[in-house]
């Protein structure tokens, strides 16, 4: 990892790091719940808004059911998390549908937990256990028999771009020399007219 973590005898109260990498797990109210997974595409808008505010890097997400654990690289000179996940908490809760939840109490404070657990990641040996502990969050739940096979994590999505990547060059691999795959040709002729 190309950042430099910090040591113990540098953190201020909170963890506050700027540039620092945490780990966190944030969880609804209702341990039964599946609003994460059921409104994933939500969710992800609600990051996404997030992270065009306020930049930050996932290095890892495990969205689960009821909770999710994620590992963020914020940017030198910054520290504030607890604002990017206001942001992400409440509109998240903002764009669900009215019939998922309740109007009183406000909807983040009807759907969440109020606070969330955050750590600050010491060194890589740190931070692979934490990576660990997220991707196996699914097994350990028993919704996945293995961590790559749980369709709401980065692993997953990362497997499945790799795959579609070795696809992509094994179908390369098959054409004579001088071919090309028909989707490389229809886009050079769109270019010409």
């Amino acid at each position: 990892m190309s950042r430099s973590l910090t040591t113990s005898s540098q953190m201020p109260s909170r963890h506050k790091v700027p540039g620092g990498t945490y780990f966190f797990t944030l969880r609804l109210r209702d341990p039964h719940a599946t609003l994460l997974v059921d409104h994933v595409d939500i969710l992800r808008s609600a990051v996404s808004l997030a992270r065009k505010r306020w930049a930050f890097e996932i290095d890892t997400a495990m969205i689960l059911p009821n909770r999710m654990h994620m590992i963020w690289h914020l940017p030198d000179q910054d520290a504030d998390y607890a604002k990017r996940w206001r942001l992400i908490k409440s509109a998240f809760s903002r764009n669900l549908p009215d019939s998922v939840t309740p109007q009183s109490e406000g909807r983040a404070n009807a759907i969440w937990q109020r606070r969330f657990w955050e750590h600050l990641i010491q060194d890589e040996g740190d931070l692979a256990l934490h990576r660990h502990l997220a991707i196996t969050a699914p097994i350990s739940a028993g919704l996945a028999k293995r961590a790559g096979d749980w369709p709401f994590s980065s692993l997953y999505r990362r497997n499945r771009s790799q795959s579609a990547q070795r696809a992509a060059r094994s179908d390369r691999d098959h054409l004579k020399p001088g071919f090309r795959p028909v989707s490389e040709v229809i886009l050079d002729t769109a270019d010409l007219h």
